[in-house]
């Protein structure tokens, strides 16, 4: 209840201006101040007016006046400064720790803000302001899409940051990372990541001349040579034999198998192939970063991802079990995943860590060119009436979904907001 109150307080939400301390001077509230996050008052550097006296300092939310007590804000030195006590029950006096009184006043809040806010945040459907989408003007919904699809973008800067740091400003080496993470297409990302993590491109660079010993050390490190028949098959054979050399060579420790998700999971996407796919990027070296960045527009990063998978994996889709296959390694459908999930992000985050805008601008650009992803959550917004025309707003309803629906994190979500204020004006 006490960061509703903050939230009112901070949008300037309540019924009337007509507001009082409860000592009987009048209050007009000039700025609410900067919402604090850490430990301290609620909001700094707060301008009240009251009764015609100007005060600069920083204001306290509580639900009661007595919760001041109760948090021991009235020995601790660090609230001295409070110009303002807001609470929603004026159940006490207020002082500082010199026995001051602080002036206090009763913010009144709309019992329907609080109804639609529980209506949003408790209901079990999926998408709980679906119906009232269409009360949002579109031009709040275009402007909430794209701040969230940088915000999207900058969230993957981050992860890329933090890889970048960890090799050493290597981008080859945090674009393999990467790779790996995106071939996994969300149910098998985890495990990828860690096999990449597990598998670094300097060990596989001792073997870059030797598609059989990349293989045998990928898919002995993700743990999917371990146990498995043979059938007679040599290459498997030879794979196990591989990986138990390279083993002992460099103390090596393998992943566990149940780390993998099968289970409706479609043949092509197995991750014995996604792993095999990896595979063929370090054979003879590893230099897909410096092709992405290379690459002039849409149709040359697309041969980069146009992979036909030969030898064994012309006719298997995991290891053990001839079954007639395509060669291709990606459709057309997930190289436009990959573009979106891997190229986008790594133009993106390459531009904003050295200074290149036009790199930026590149990744803008692509997601805007791309067809929108075709998914449960593109499609669940679609029907609530949210149009998704290219890349860069099924990423934007991705991220709203993520980070604001599913987290029930309506009051920072604009379309929550705005929703809410109509609420609190009644």
């Amino acid at each position: 209840m006490e960061q509703l109150l903050q939230y009112v307080w901070q949008h300037r939400l309540w019924r009337t201006d007509d507001m009082t301390t409860n000592d009987g001077r009048r209050v007009r509230v000039l700025d609410p101040g900067l919402l604090n996050t850490d430990a301290g008052p609620d909001f700094f550097n707060a301008k009240v007016e009251i009764d015609g006296h100007l005060w600069v300092g920083n204001v306290e939310i509580h639900v009661r006046a007595t919760d001041w007590h109760r948090h021991g804000h009235d020995n601790d030195k660090a609230y001295d400064n409070v110009i303002l006590h807001v609470v929603q029950h004026d159940d006490a006096p207020v002082r500082r720790s010199n026995g001051e009184l602080i002036p206090q006043v009763e913010l009144e809040v709309s019992p329907r803000f609080g109804e639609s806010l529980e209506r949003l945040v408790d209901a079990r459907t999926e998408l709980p302001c679906a119906a009232q989408l269409p009360q949002v003007p579109s031009l709040t919904i275009t402007e909430w899409m794209q701040a969230l699809a940088f915000e999207r973008l900058h969230s993957k800067v981050e992860r890329i940051a933090s890889l970048r740091d960890l090799y050493a400003g290597s981008w080859e080496d945090v674009c393999y990372v990467m790779l790996a993470r995106t071939l996994g297409f969300g149910l098998n990302s985890d495990a990828l990541e860690r096999l990449a993590r597990r598998t670094p491109l300097r060990l596989l660079h001792k073997h870059s001349d030797s598609l059989l010993q990349l293989e045998a050390l990928l898919l002995g490190q993700a743990g999917l040579l371990t146990g498995i028949k043979t059938d007679g098959e040599r290459y498997v054979e030879q794979l196990q034999r591989e990986y138990a050399f390279l083993t002992n060579k460099f103390t090596l420790q393998p992943m566990e198998p149940e780390a993998w998700k099968l289970f409706r999971c479609r043949p092509q996407n197995f991750p014995h192939r996604r792993i095999a796919l990896l595979a063929h990027y370090v054979h003879d070296g590893f230099n897909l970063m410096h092709s992405i960045l290379e690459a002039q527009g849409e149709k040359e990063l697309r041969q980069l991802f146009q992979v036909e998978l030969t030898g064994y994996w012309e006719r298997h889709y995991t290891l053990g079990k001839e079954t007639p296959v395509s060669t291709r390694a990606l459709s057309n459908a997930s190289i436009d995943i990959v573009l979106i999930n891997l190229v986008a992000p790594l133009y993106y985050a390459y531009g904003e860590l050295t200074g290149s805008y036009e790199m930026t601008d590149r990744a803008i650009d692509l997601l805007e060119s791309l067809r929108p992803e075709q998914n449960a959550i593109v499609a669940r917004f679609a029907h609530a009436g949210i149009r998704c025309d290219d890349a860069l707003t099924s990423q934007a309803l991705i991220q709203l979904r993520k980070a604001y629906c599913d987290a029930r994190k309506c009051i920072y979500c604009r379309i929550g907001h705005r929703l809410l204020t109509e609420a609190a004006k009644m």
